[in-house]
């Protein structure tokens, strides 16, 4: 019985885990657009543009590091290695305290010099600000991995959830006081920016805090040859780096806007305070990729765990069902969120953001969230199969082509460049892990049928929606701003695409009754079925 009990309590941590990542990431998502409403595109261009380094500490600390850690200590435990565990955490510990004191010093030292690389001097007060988070680094990553380790998710959970909650509290409250006292936009940015430090400071307390209620032993570290810590120090950085960078895809892509969109606008031409403005429109996207990625996402990433234990059975033929069925997923959710925000993306942005400034940037941007999706089910997918190494090069690769493509493109288009260039650089990157994965399973990922089924209804449900539109612009009058007609058309246009998107291809059959179930929400998506399936 006790085994079951505990692979009961695991999986329940499991999905605690789960839900608390969603919290998060909607969190992360939402709290832009009062954000963007309380300090304008301006304060929101100072945000984001130093938003990537905040990005780049929480992919490291929450997906990169606590993973392999985790690994490392169940491996020990496994062995009945007692001393062995206390000596990781040693190690381990000094490695990425180095590492901690290194970015730190990095940041806050060079702040002026990255500012100037990104062609505004002000930001330098931002980047010192956000410099202190690297601090927290090496004690809540150290003190993740020990939870995972000993299959406990729940302390993570809250964690992440009451760092973000502090967080965004922070910003929002910040923003709202130094704006009624009509202070500096840096100087917002810079209290916006304490978030993460307040933010990571409650996540650190509540990892401290059940890590002294769970009264974990440790045991004294054993006595070991030096090459076995140079063996472990290698093991951590490279696959903790590996990890880290396949899980930032989104903030590399930003991180290059960062550091050469507002720069190239101005030598387009663009007057430094028009720049920012446009780069803080353009931002706009963000919480919009976040929010239509986060769905896709994470119904595709449910069936990763079935992956990987169908590859330990060594099936192969059900491997490559759940890999196709991955991926059907990943394609019919991000897809249908990708154009249906495209038939609603001005009537939306005038909803969040108050006008439709930016709209047809905006439009090309919601393409990254089909993208996104079906790269970030084929990166996890590789991982499941044993090739971390492949995805995390291609991405760590793209920031590179990213910047490039924007020093050809926002010359001549502008922002839209930008939104083009991001484009094309999550195409070339889907592209290479696709081949990747056919070259390993040597069969057709997708069957023509779903495709063609899918794109459908996707191209059926965007005429719907802008006949819906034209239909509902009648009714200005009777509204009395068209911020809220937006928001009414917006809203409704979310439930009628959706409904209809969902019908169609439920309906086409290309999905079936036990592929749903084990999704979550599964059994409400079967009633969709055709009655010979259900």
């Amino acid at each position: 019985m006790k085994p079951n009990i505990h692979t009961n309590n695991w999986f329940k941590g499991a999905f605690i885990l789960t839900i608390g990542a969603l919290i998060t990431k909607v969190l992360s998502a939402v709290y832009r657009i009062p954000f963007q409403n309380i300090v304008g595109d301006t304060g929101f261009y100072i945000y984001q543009q130093v938003y990537p380094f905040y990005g780049i500490v929480a992919a490291v600390s929450t997906y990169g590091f606590p993973v392999i850690l985790s690994k490392i200590y169940t491996e020990i435990k496994l062995e009945g290695n007692k001393g062995g565990i206390a000596t990781l955490i040693k190690s381990a510990f000094f490695l990425l305290s180095c590492i901690s004191i290194f970015s730190f010093f990095l940041l806050f030292f060079c702040s002026d010099l990255l500012a100037e690389w990104m062609g505004d001097k002000e930001l330098a007060l931002l980047l010192k600000v956000i410099s202190f988070s690297f601090l927290f680094f090496p004690f809540s990553t150290m003190l993740k991995g020990i939870f995972q380790g000993e299959g406990d998710m729940l302390p993570i959970a809250v964690s992440q959830v009451g760092e973000q909650l502090i967080r965004v509290s922070t910003i929002l409250i910040a923003a709202t006081v130094f704006m009624s006292y009509h202070t500096s936009l840096y100087t917002v940015g810079a209290g916006a920016m304490f978030g993460s430090v307040t933010g990571g400071l409650i996540s650190l307390l509540v990892l401290f805090y059940y890590y002294k209620k769970r009264n974990i032993a440790l045991y004294k570290p054993r006595l070991v040859r030096d090459s076995y810590n140079k063996n472990l120090y290698k093991r951590i950085i490279f696959e903790g780096f590996t990890i880290s960078i396949s899980s930032m895809l989104l903030v590399l892509m930003q991180l290059a806007d960062s550091l050469n969109l507002y720069g190239q606008l101005v030598l387009s031409g663009i007057e430094s305070d028009a720049a920012k403005s446009l780069k803080g429109i353009y931002d706009r996207g963000q919480p919009l990729i976040q929010m239509g990625s986060i769905l896709s996402i994470s119904m595709a990433l449910t069936l990763v765990p079935f992956i990987a234990g169908e590859k330990l059975k060594n099936n192969k033929n059900e491997l490559i069902e759940k890999i196709k069925l991955s991926l059907k997923i990943g394609l019919f959710i991000g897809l249908g969120a990708t154009i249906g925000l495209f038939g609603i993306v001005k009537e939306t942005n005038i909803m969040l953001f108050e006008n439709a400034n930016g709209s047809s940037v905006l439009a090309s941007l919601t393409f990254v969230i089909f993208l996104n999706a079906i790269i970030s089910t084929c990166t996890a997918i590789l991982q499941g199969l044993g090739y971390s190494l492949y995805p995390a090069i291609v991405i760590l690769g793209s920031i590179f082509v990213k910047y490039g493509l924007n020093i050809l493109l926002i010359s001549k288009y502008g922002t839209l460049g930008a939104g083009i260039s991001s484009n094309i650089t999550l195409f070339v990157i889907m592209v290479l892990l696709v081949m990747k994965m056919m070259s390993i399973i040597k069969k057709p990922l997708f069957d023509k049928k779903s495709v063609c089924v899918i794109g459908y209804s996707a191209i059926v449900m965007f005429i719907l929606l802008k006949l819906y539109l034209y239909i509902t612009n009648f009714m200005e009058p009777l509204f009395h701003s068209i911020r809220i007609l937006a928001s009414f058309q917006a809203m409704s246009g979310v439930a009628i695409g959706g409904i209809v998107y969902l019908f169609i291809v439920m309906k086409a059959d290309i999905f079936k009754e036990q592929d749903l179930q084990l999704l979550p929400l599964g059994s409400k998506l079967s009633f969709f079925l055709p009655t010979k399936r259900r």
